[in-house]
């Protein structure tokens, strides 16, 4: 129950959660920085962690005082921290699922890797083969789940590797510089909350949009031959894996 209060008060306010990192020491609030950046990226069982509003938020930490020209959290010594937290994250989570993944999935366990979500980093590794690994990093649940599903789907190391570090470059650059120029801004100040609610609105935005047509588009039209000798338009008993992910060949081996 501790760690749920611990995340819910992170998810609602995670300057003031910094802030209180910070009071115990920089180097305990760099090491929870890089732990729950990590996690979010290497641990598939935690994919609501909030890594954009966190790496903002500790931006602003990073900005120098306006009357002491001080930082809580020098840049130069924050930007490696969240550079090296979601890269070494990622490896972990390739890990994960190249070796334990179709288990961890067939356990039903991961409560967040709906099926809905699966297909659609699926389909962005089938559309976008390793540059997926670098556009889903900018994306919640999806950044969680596509090293994870990379290392089950048979994504050479080799070839995931390049993507996942510019990816993570960039993704934990864009939020902590945007935290460092634009987080003392007084009108950001005022509103600190809301706009952590807008970038969490805006990172979830494209995942809600493709959920809602992944249950609301149009279906294609259903087949009109016989199944397995069944008449027309009597369904067909579904294959154990259609729950939400396909028992296939490595696709990406290559």
């Amino acid at each position: 129950m501790r760690f749920v209060n611990f995340i819910l008060e992170l998810l609602k306010d995670p300057r003031a959660a910094i802030a209180g990192w910070i009071a115990m020491g920089p180097g305990v609030a760099l090491g929870f920085i890089f732990l729950i950046v990590f996690i979010e990226t290497g641990v598939v069982f935690f994919p609501f962690l909030p890594g954009d509003s966190l790496l903002f938020a500790a931006g602003v930490f990073a900005a120098p005082d306006a009357v002491t020209g001080q930082s809580a959290l020098p840049l130069h010594i924050l930007l490696p921290v969240v550079w090296t937290a979601p890269i070494i994250g990622d490896q972990c989570n390739y890990f994960i699922g190249h070796f334990f993944g179709r288990r961890i999935i067939k356990s039903g366990k991961v409560k967040a890797m709906t099926p809905e979500r699966i297909e659609k980093t699926e389909k962005m590794i089938d559309k976008w083969g390793p540059l997926a690994v670098f556009l889903g990093r900018f994306f919640p649940f999806i950044r969680t789940f596509m090293p994870f599903i990379s290392g089950i789907s048979g994504m050479r190391w080799s070839r995931f590797t390049p993507f996942s570090v510019l990816g993570g470059l960039t993704w934990s650059s864009l939020f902590t510089l945007l935290g460092f120029f634009f987080g003392n801004i007084p009108a950001v100040q005022d509103h600190f909350e809301l706009v952590i609610v807008l970038i969490l609105a805006v990172s979830l935005l494209p995942t809600i949009i493709g959920l809602f047509k992944a249950k609301f588009g149009k279906k294609k039209p259903e087949a009109t031959a016989s199944v397995d000798g069944a008449p027309a338009g009597t369904p067909a008993m579904e294959s154990p894996d259609a729950a939400g992910f396909r028992d296939s060949t490595p696709r990406h081996a290559a």
